[in-house]
Order: C-alpha cells, then sequence, then structure tokens
C-alpha cells in the first residue's frame, strides 16, 4: 500500500511543465467535463448557490466554464500562461490580464463577466491573503502531479485556503509505481490522511477503473482514479 516505490525522490521542474504545454504534450487534460465531477457535484455543492471554487494547477480544465455558468465564482491557479490564455480563447471569453502586485512576475486573468480569475504563477506563491478563502475545490491532475518531496507542502497550503464547512473533492491515482515513475504519481489512501487528516473528515466516494492503451504503453496493468472528499470540520 504504501510503498511509492521510486517515486519519492522524483522531481518534475516548472520549465517540463511549461515544455509540455508548449508542444502540446498534455495528454493529461480532458476535453470533455469529468465525470465524476458530474457525478458527485452536489455533494461539492452541498445545496448552495454562489460559491468559491478552486481549481489547483487548473491548466484549461473545461469544468471551470461549466461551473462558473453555473453562478459559482471560479479561482485557478496555473504555471503555464499558454494554458490559460487557451483556455479563455478556447470558450470565447473575454478576459483582461493584471499583474499580482504580491507576486513578482506573476499575472491574472480574469474573465470580463468577472467571475473566472485565473493565477499565473506558481501555486506555492498563492495565499490566503492574495485568493481569499475558498468554498470547495476540485482537485483533479493537481496532488497527482505535485512532486511527492512537495505533498506536505501542497496540503498545507491547500488547508490554509479553505474555509470551515468547506468541501474538496479529491481525484487521486492508484497504480504500481514501480512499473511507472509519473506523473500522474500514485498517492496512497494511508497518505492522504496523514496530509490531511488532522483537520479534515475523510471519505472514499468512488474507485474507477481507468486503464487504457496509453497505461498499457507505461508498462502497467491497472490504473484506477480514486475520488475522496474532504470535509473541513469547524
Amino acid at each position: 500500500g504504501s510503498n511509492i516505490g521510486s517515486q519519492k525522490e522524483r522531481v518534475v521542474t516548472e520549465e517540463e511543465w511549461l515544455q509540455k504545454w508548449e508542444v502540446g504534450n498534455i495528454g493529461f487534460h480532458k476535453e470533455q467535463r469529468h465525470p465524476l465531477l458530474q457525478k458527485y457535484l452536489d455533494v461539492l455543492l452541498n445545496g448552495k448557490s454562489g460559491l468559491r471554487i478552486f481549481f489547483p494547477l487548473c491548466g484549461k480544465a473545461v469544468e471551470m466554464k461549466w461551473l462558473a455558468d453555473m453562478g459559482h465564482n471560479v479561482v485557478g491557479v496555473e504555471v503555464s500562461e499558454q494554458a490559460l490564455k487557451d483556455f479563455f480563447s478556447e470558450h470565447s471569453l473575454p478576459y483582461c490580464e493584471e499583474p499580482v502586485p504580491e507576486i513578482s512576475g506573476g499575472k491574472m486573468f480574469q474573465s470580463t463577466s468577472g467571475n473566472i480569475s485565473l493565477y499565473c504563477c506558481s501555486i506555492y506563491d498563492l495565499s490566503s491573503s492574495i485568493v481569499g478563502k475558498f468554498d470547495g475545490v476540485w482537485d483533479r491532475g493537481a496532488l497527482v502531479a505535485v512532486n511527492p518531496c512537495d505533498r506536505q507542502r501542497y496540503a498545507s497550503l491547500m488547508i490554509n485556503l479553505m474555509e470551515k464547512n468547506s468541501s474538496y473533492l479529491l481525484v487521486t491515482v492508484s497504480y504500481d509505481p514501480n512499473k511507472h515513475k509519473g506523473p500522474p504519481f500514485y498517492v496512497p489512501e494511508s497518505e492522504i490522511k496523514s496530509l490531511f487528516g488532522s483537520c479534515c473528515e475523510i471519505q472514499c466516494l468512488e474507485k474507477v477503473d481507468d486503464f487504457s492503451e496509453k497505461h498499457k504503453q507505461w508498462g502497467l496493468d491497472y490504473f484506477l482514479e480514486v475520488l475522496y472528499m474532504l470535509k473541513f470540520v469547524a
């Protein structure tokens, strides 16, 4: 279970992520809304409207527009400026760009309607004093992309950004970490408990077989998506 093979030492640099976007090597981007978010959206929203919802390492996730169109305020962070510009152009959304004074070189792209604000910077440059706090998080492809050595730092930041009684939908992946170096990295349930257990109730909602030809090429014989609900209790 908790053996993550040689992945513990693996580091993917910011430059490598930028390169993936530049050359279009973005197999992690999904053109369709994620079925688990569609299925468990009610769990995330909990009957409330006008929530502030955070998309860590958002890329150009199509779900951001979907939730904004429902009347929620969406905030994302992504290191690739190209990904963010692609998001707005692919959805034909007008936007403006402004510097973020607290972050050296940081920019914020905001839809003209004002309900989508995407920060272009390292996620570790964010704080609640810059972006405020959130009622909900959709984390798919974020925790599993963070370098394993940075997970504690990532979790501490996410905990700091969450309102009391907020809901955090987290998608991790499960496979044999001795057969693939990642990303996406394997994050065992024991690790989620050690990262978030002190301030959250953690529930595993569903495990889905997501095995595909790509995973076969990676040398894997199984690949699961695992969805957790983290409830930040008051």
